[in-house]
């Protein structure tokens, strides 16, 4: 079938497609297969979600001269996604797809997390789980935003030793009476999906975790909220009724982040394919690099360029789109 002539109706699909178990996408058609490739996969996903994407993504397939194979549509939090099964991965098909611009979430990995077995997801807080930079919003109210978030953001973006940038800026919160920290606390917009994106994991018998540069009064919060497993983060040092401008104890970084990963999956029995980290800044990519899946949500450029997947156009119900995906291979188009 002409990939002109598929409606751009997702739903439309099953019905057209229904004459072979299988097919191999071409630059100009779908040709029917008995089988499917499964050396590697593509995930597409998002509401605008249609046949012009698939005519796009196969005009890219045939210049890195890679072959794909189209499995039945599914669909996850309301969210229409296809998966495709490829010959090979292939690193220039990555870069290929990260240069262009797409209005929905392409992904291409050489392997993929399944819902159906145990898993360990691990996640940043800041700008992850939460729409905020807790200790941006701190400062702003003991009068030093602007000082703070200017080395956040340098932090962020791998400018700076996370440690040391994290030192710099609890030293500005000197005086900053505590209760500060509850009225952060109180004001935290979680970021959307992660109620659904923990309740769903957790259904699934997976264990979900906070690793985070951030702090222990916010990650504990979200902790008691959510049911989560375990939070690692960095704990404000008090004297009297202020905070005293130090961090108490072993500062979570990078390294630590991909420690507690590490730990966390052996602890709990995770095979390294079913753990998955998710963050946004420069101190996540260690923590990325050993998980069997690390997403980039709304990341930095930096973030963006080196991690496996990227959210760009979904929040956290977007990570489960990509744990989901698996479940497409099951079908076949005949059974539709």
């Amino acid at each position: 079938m002409l990939l002109s002539q598929l409606s751009s109706s997702l739903p439309d699909w099953p019905k057209a497609l229904c004459g072979a178990p299988c097919w191999q996408l071409t630059a100009q058609a779908l040709l029917p297969a008995a089988t499917a490739h499964d050396g590697a996969w593509l995930v597409l996903f998002g509401k605008a979600l249609g046949t012009r994407h698939l005519s796009r993504l196969a005009a890219l397939l045939e210049c890195e001269g890679v072959e794909a194979s189209l499995y039945p549509l599914g669909e996850q939090a309301g969210i229409p996604l296809l998966l495709l099964g490829t010959s090979r991965f292939s690193p220039e098909l990555v870069q290929a797809l990260k240069a262009q611009e797409w209005d929905i979430d392409v992904c291409h990995l050489p392997a993929l997390p399944s819902l159906s077995e145990p898993g360990l997801l691990v996640m940043d807080m800041d700008s992850t789980a939460i729409r905020i930079e807790c200790i941006d919003e701190i400062a702003r109210l003991a009068g030093v935003g602007e000082q703070v978030a200017a080395v956040t953001a340098a932090a962020m973006q791998g400018k700076l030793e996370f440690a040391d940038s994290l030192r710099s800026r609890v030293a500005l919160l000197e005086g900053a009476p505590v209760t500060i920290l509850d009225e952060v606390a109180a004001n935290m917009p979680w970021m959307p999906g992660l109620q659904l994106m923990v309740d769903t994991l957790k259904r699934a018998g997976w264990k979900v975790a906070i690793a985070s540069g951030g702090f222990t009064r916010f990650a504990g919060e979200l902790q008691q909220a959510l049911g989560l497993d375990a939070i690692f983060a960095n704990a404000l040092a008090v004297e009297g009724d202020c905070l005293s401008g130090k961090v108490s104890g072993p500062i979570v970084d990078a390294t630590v982040k991909a420690e507690v990963l590490q730990r966390l999956a052996a602890e709990y029995g995770i095979a390294s394919a079913q753990t998955v980290a998710v963050g946004d800044g420069a101190n996540d990519l260690k923590m990325m690099a050993v998980a069997g899946l690390g997403i980039a949500i709304h990341a930095k450029p930096l973030v963006r360029a080196q991690a496996a997947a990227t959210l760009n156009h979904h929040d956290l119900e977007g990570v489960l789109c990509l744990l989901s995906a698996r479940s497409c291979r099951e079908h076949r188009w005949n059974n539709c």
